[in-house]
């Protein structure tokens, strides 16, 4: 068993998912009324058979990061929970150390995974309870145990099954039913159907009093660690504990199939790109700069718009705006080229924002196409795909933005519809291919 402890220097993170990393909780709120000593162990030793993938589910890339990657993010914004157990197959273990270093994850602890998923659950509370040689974690009051292909899960559906063990001993997630449960004969009929309404799917998380399912785990037999999958009934079967279910919320699903792959990407695109955040290198409220935020806040009225003006590097204002946004929009009025825009690169290379996803930067450029060359703006622009290719190293896609500022009212406020609706789909897609790409509004 290794311990990975790295230290965290990214941003907070967005979205009722992807809040920000552990730290001090006021008091009074959900998680501090947790006053346990908590664990979680995740098992990660599957190869992904009915993915139908050559890696396992857990390492496929969503954004071009591994998923389980995004459920240690969800685990470590949970200040009460102390550790996080991974348990991993020997040959994915160099994979996984990567993965945290590289994503800086924190108070994460490797063991080797078995060859089912009790087996691999079984040596993750083996480190827990101290009896792998070498073992620096210390023996927690309430387990957790999740699933690390389920990234999408609030911290009080944790709360709820944690605070349920400590009472009841054991406590899972549980949805409804979607489809009717059927029974066939050994002819390949059917033979009888359960009533749908009577009936839950177990889901995770799951908590556990450790002594409880530790105590479960080390009664069960060979049979049970090699073909059960269910722990709730291990702490039923073995040490006579009934587990409360607690409803769980829609976004405990698993990523099970390709397609799945798909639709985490989907909603981690729509999660991060509910804020969009204007920088813009001019005060005057009356400039077509300014009117733009306005246009965007009225056609974009689901997401957040907020705006600011370039501020010094390691302000307090610009880390606020690296916190807690991965949209931004770089109006240039001051100048012809970029340079705002350059500004803001500059800000987003020393900060950690685009490690975690990618980060959209659009920059924006007026002409009023009557009286300028559209040619010669475009050309003098094009120059913006070296600095494209630059940024997309570091995970941020650059592309640009030419809007026509006419002197007809009327023509600028349609000018302005058509690029909200352009920065909206850029924001939106995440599309690496068109980094370095020059727009027209």
């Amino acid at each position: 068993m290794e311990r990975a402890v790295l230290g965290r220097a990214g941003p907070a993170e967005p979205g009722p998912f992807l809040s920000s990393a552990r730290g001090p909780e006021p008091p009074g709120s959900a998680s501090s009324a947790c006053a346990l000593a908590v664990a979680a162990v995740l098992p990660a030793g599957g190869c992904g058979e009915r993915m139908g993938v050559a890696t396992p589910k857990q390492f496929c890339p969503v954004l071009e990061r591994p998923l389980i990657s995004y459920t240690l993010q969800a685990l470590e914004r949970v200040c009460w929970i102390k550790d996080i157990v991974v348990a991993v197959t020997r040959e994915n273990i160099e994979a996984m150390r990567s993965i945290i270093q590289k994503y800086q994850h924190k108070g994460i602890s490797l063991v080797e995974a078995g060859v089912t998923r009790h087996r691999s659950i079984f040596s993750g509370l083996k480190a827990l309870a101290g009896d792998q040689p070498g073992s620096r974690l210390s023996k927690p009051e309430v387990v957790i145990i999740h699933d690390a292909v389920r990234p999408f899960f609030e911290e009080d559906d944790l709360l709820k099954v944690v605070k349920a063990a400590k009472e009841h001993g054991a406590a899972g997630a549980v949805r409804p039913l979607v489809s009717t449960v059927i029974s066939p004969s050994t002819e390949g009929c059917l033979d009888h159907s359960l009533e749908r309404a009577r009936y839950r799917a177990s889901e995770m998380p799951q908590a556990f009093l450790f002594d409880v399912i530790y105590e479960a785990y080390q009664r069960c037999s060979d049979y049970d660690l090699d073909f059960g999958t269910e722990c709730l009934q291990l702490a039923l079967k073995y040490c006579c504990t009934n587990a409360k279910l607690v409803e769980g919320s829609p976004d405990l699903w698993k990523v099970t199939y390709k397609r799945d792959l798909y639709a985490a990407e989907s909603i981690i695109k729509e999660r991060i790109s509910q804020e969009i955040c204007i920088i813009v290198d001019r005060e005057d409220k009356e400039h077509v700069a300014h009117l733009l935020e306005a246009v965007l806040k009225n056609e974009l009225n689901h997401v957040k718009v907020t705006s600011g003006a370039p501020c010094p590097s390691g302000s307090s204002v610009q880390r606020v705006m690296l916190e807690q946004c991965y949209s931004f929009v770089c109006v240039n009025v001051m100048t012809t080229d970029f340079q705002n825009t350059q500004k803001f690169l500059r800000m987003l290379e020393e900060s950690n924002l685009s490690i975690l996803y990618p980060v959209v930067v659009v920059s924006v450029h007026f002409l009023d196409f009557e009286v300028g060359s559209l040619s010669q703006k475009m050309e003098n622009l094009m120059w913006i795909r070296e600095f494209a290719i630059e940024a997309k190293r570091r995970n941020v896609l650059l592309c640009g933005l030419l809007i026509n500022y006419s002197q007809d009212e009327q023509k600028v406020q349609e000018s302005l519809r058509q690029g909200a609706v352009i920065i909206a789909a850029l924001m939106k897609d995440r599309n690496s291919a068109l980094t370095g790409q020059l727009l027209v509004a």
